[in-house]
């Protein structure tokens, strides 16, 4: 089992940038591929970054590519995501999750675990 404490989310201007933090605990952390997805009121939850268990292979979907990089630490069961360049549009709730899967790290429904989500907002 792991779980997920997301930090670092906030207030922003555009054109600002935001860390955000994952902190996991478990003892097979490094198993597991891990995501950000981030969720909005009334609207689905969306995929904004993964990178594999080995932290080898990195995906993000056009939204976001150029701008958000995911890293791991799994010495230190970290996950970071690198915002910069942030739009109005990013504002939402971002969630940390881990999954077993070895690929489509863009479904959702496919994490095993979640973490308690984190506030992101950007002002224009």
């Amino acid at each position: 089992q792991v779980q997920m404490v997301e930090s670092g989310g906030g207030l922003v201007q555009a054109g600002g940038s935001l860390r955000l933090s994952c902190a996991a605990s478990g003892p097979t952390f490094s198993g597991y591929g891990m995501g950000w997805f981030r969720q909005v009121p009334g609207k689905e939850r969306e995929f904004v970054a993964a990178v594999s268990s080995s932290a080898v292979y990195t995906y993000y979907p056009e939204s976001v590519k150029g701008r958000f990089t995911i890293s791991r630490d799994n010495a230190k069961k970290m996950v970071y995501l690198q915002m910069n360049s942030l739009k109005p549009e990013d504002t939402a709730i971002y969630y940390c999750a881990a999954t077993r899967s070895g690929g489509s790290f863009y479904r959702a429904p496919l994490y095993d675990y979640w973490g308690q989500g984190t506030q992101v907002t950007v002002s224009s």
